[in-house]
This record gives C-alpha cells, structure tokens and sequence, in this order.
C-alpha cells in the first residue's frame, strides 16, 4: 500500500482552487444607500447635460452643477459614487447609460442624431448665454 503523493497534492490543489473559486464570488458589496437604476439614469442624464454646458461655456463652474444635480435628485455624494462603482463592477452600467441616453432624448430630440453619431458638429449652433 504505497501513498502516491503527486495524486494527494494535485486533489488539494483542485480543492484550494475550488475554495477559492467559490468564495470570491462578489468583488464588491451591495451599497447600504444604493441608487436605484431609473434615479441612476435621471443623474447621469442631468450630469451629462451639465458637462455639455461647461463644454459650451468653459468659465462655468462644473462642481457647483454637479452639487446641485445632485442635491435636485436628493442623492449624497458618497451613495452616489459607491453606487456608481457597483454597478460598474456588476456591469449594468451600460444598461443605465442607454436610459440615460433615452432620457436627453426625451429633453432634446434634435441630440437624437448627436447621440447617436450622425451628426458632424460644424453645422452646430451654439444657444447664447445670457449672463445676469
């Protein structure tokens, strides 16, 4: 009765990978405060907008938007980026960025063809801002 240590150490390799395997299945926990998906949307369509606007008119100030885009959806700022991570790592952001899109569209239709590529940025007119 001879003990064959190679078969021993290679089923307790399996078995360790298998452990491992089984024990890493969530990389990052569910946030106590998680966005949900539609209000995930309305923010980044808002943000999105808002990151237009600073494209348009660069002296804007970006933080102060994204503040109050935030404060209008009653979101703290650290639920947001924890949720935002999340749903990043359990990819379902690509999901909520196309109801985001879907979102603008329903704002500005004429960003339909923007959105979705068609549309060369020459023949665009800037609105003027009108400064208080």
């Amino acid at each position: 009765m001879e003990i064959n240590y190679q078969q021993i150490m290679k089923k307790l390799i399996f078995f360790f990978v298998l452990m491992c395997l089984f024990s890493c299945n969530e990389y990052i926990d569910k946030p106590k405060n998680l966005v949900g998906k539609t209000k995930m949307a309305e923010i980044i369509a808002d943000l999105a907008i808002n990151d237009q606007v600073i494209y348009l008119y660069p002296k804007t100030n970006l933080e102060s938007g994204t503040r109050f885009i935030l404060k209008n959806h009653e979101v703290k700022t650290e639920d947001f980026l924890a949720s935002y991570r999340y749903y990043i790592v359990k990819q379902k952001m690509k999901g909520i960025v196309e109801d985001a899109q879907k979102i603008i569209i329903e704002k500005d239709p004429k960003s339909e063809k923007k959105i979705k590529g068609d549309i060369d940025l020459k023949d665009t007119k800037l609105p003027k801002l009108e400064r208080r």
